[in-house]
């Protein structure tokens, strides 16, 4: 009996493979990867790449200094606006399931311009990304390893970051999908202990302080406070992407991956959630924190609640899951670059196309994933400042791709789009679409906001500013070298075409 079933499972896997092989196909690719990543390595990658650990103890005492305990509500209201998102890509990924994310969805979506700035913006905010949370292992790194917090150090713990990440990755998806499990695994054991001990041990505030500002917002409207603070949870909940980056390496595609985007929000975000309202009702002195005095209130409560011993424990785990983050967004960084070279879109596709069958890695995609990190975090040497500023930009790129997506999937289905994999909203596509794009550019608005009056006009539009010049870097780089016209790769075939578009394909196609 046993031996039937094992026939049945394995002939399942075949067709199963056999029918990946002819979607991808029939889309016009044939994938070098292997479909090693199981449903829940898929999950895990995308649960890394959000990884709530990093962005809550990142972000925490900046949210609570400006608009209160209040903040944790950002968390709520900023997954539901990603899920939306998410939701949005899950179709698209069920009917595109290829190698990269945002760049061949938004090709197939609406043209080959619109694909490539969408890659770009999406790519060089992934590259900053992966720079920003390797520089902000360092201090942790230096707590456990007991050296002093210096430019130099900081530098050193990124690279040594980089470094295993990118080993990790090279040693082909089986090895990443097994670390991204047990990064997941320890990040979540991590939060619940951390947070269930301190909400035993050293709980201070009753559930009503998640509704008392404490004066957060000085003379201004909460309102105001509120959404200053609210980046902690714009900053929490991307990652979800990832899953579909990695498509030609998952069984299924069309059926896992919208799965694996909603657990990453389900699960990321109620992990995210739980270890803020441990930190906020176990924070013995909110007003200190508002008013500047207690700068790292995360370190001094995890000293005062573990120990000295404890506390190098619980930041041992942090530092797991910036190394598990580091390597998601490498992973995804690649797929988009290999992707990108596969179809002939940028200079030095001849590399980035390049596939090793040893490892099933595109190896050349991964070293730019590490060095232009590296290169990002050899620049604090030369100013602290300058890094801060190329980091601004990181979060708002990564919006910027999403929104394109979103953007190019709402014209599609006002243009007669019928999402045709295995995954569909059905009725409610065109409503979560439009909703999905309404939460994104509120969201981005959020991030441009100035929020530093006494700063230099510079410095108080820098989000601004920096996308801004990404933007127009990439619009100079498609005028002078056209590579968006080099791939004779299918795009813009989601909308049904009549007899004259059908002829004249590229006048009709961004």
């Amino acid at each position: 009996m046993q031996e039937n079933l094992n026939k049945i499972i394995g002939g399942s896997a075949v067709e199963h493979h056999n029918s990946d092989a002819a979607q991808l196909a029939s889309l016009g690719y044939e994938s070098e990867f292997r479909r090693d990543m199981s449903p829940w390595a898929n999950f895990s990658l995308g649960f890394t790449y959000l990884s709530p650990v990093v962005g809550v103890y990142t972000l925490f005492a900046y949210a609570l200094a400006q608009g209160g305990p209040p903040m944790i509500w950002s968390f709520v209201i900023v997954g539901l606006g990603q899920l939306l998102v998410a939701l949005v890509f899950s179709e698209i990924v069920a009917q595109y399931p290829v190698a990269g994310g945002v760049y061949p969805w938004a090709r197939r979506l609406w043209g080959r311009k619109w694909a490539w700035m969408t890659g770009w913006l999406y790519l060089m905010a992934l590259l900053v990304t992966i720079a920003s949370v390797a520089y902000g292992a360092g201090p942790y790194l230096a707590q456990v390893f007991g050296f002093g917090v210096s430019v130099n150090n900081a530098i050193l713990c990124a690279l040594v970051i980089l470094v295993l990440s990118t080993i990790i990755n090279f040693l082909g998806t089986k090895v990443l999908a097994a670390a991204a499990v047990i990064g997941f695994a320890a990040e979540l054991i991590g939060a619940l202990v951390v947070g269930f001990w301190l909400l035993i041990t050293h709980r201070v505030h009753g559930l009503d302080v998640l509704f008392d500002s404490f004066g957060a917002q000085g003379s201004h409207s909460y309102l105001y406070a509120f959404a200053a603070a609210g980046l902690i949870g714009i900053f929490q909940y991307y990652g979800f992407e990832a899953c579909g980056d990695v498509a030609e390496e998952v069984p299924n595609p069309g059926v896992l991956i919208p799965k694996a985007m909603r657990r990453t929000i389900y699960i990321g975000g109620a992990a995210a959630t739980f270890v803020c309202l441990a930190l906020v009702l176990s924070v013995a002195d909110i007003p200190a924190v508002i008013a500047g005095k207690d700068l790292t209130p995360v370190d001094t409560l995890l000293n005062d609640a573990f120990g000295a011993v404890g506390a190098k424990i619980v930041l041992g785990i942090v530092l797991i899951s910036f190394l598990s983050c580091v390597m998601s967004l490498q992973a995804a960084a690649s797929r988009l670059a290999y992707s990108y070279g596969r179809d002939d879109m940028i200079i030095g596709s001849r590399l980035l196309k390049k596939f090793s069958a040893a490892r099933h890695i595109p190896p050349y995609a991964l070293l730019l994933a590490a060095i232009v990190p590296a290169i990002i975090v050899l620049g604090s040497k030369v100013s602290t400042d300058a890094l801060t500023k190329i980091i601004s930009f990181a979060a708002l790129g990564i919006y910027l791709g999403f929104q394109m997506v979103v953007l190019a999937a709402l014209r599609a289905r006002l243009k007669g789009w019928k999402p045709s994999g295995k995954y569909q909203l059905g009725k409610w596509g065109l409503t979560v679409n439009i909703g999905a794009l309404v939460y994104g550019i509120i969201a981005m608005i959020n991030m441009c906001w100035p929020r530093t009056p006494d700063a230099a006009w510079y410095d108080n539009y820098i989000v601004l500013i920096s996308g801004v010049v990404v933007v127009v870097a990439g619009l100079l780089y498609m005028m002078i070298h056209s590579s968006y016209g080099h791939s004779d790769m299918p795009y813009d075939d989601a909308i049904p075409k009549n007899s004259f578009q059908q002829n004249n394909p590229d006048e009709m196609s961004m």
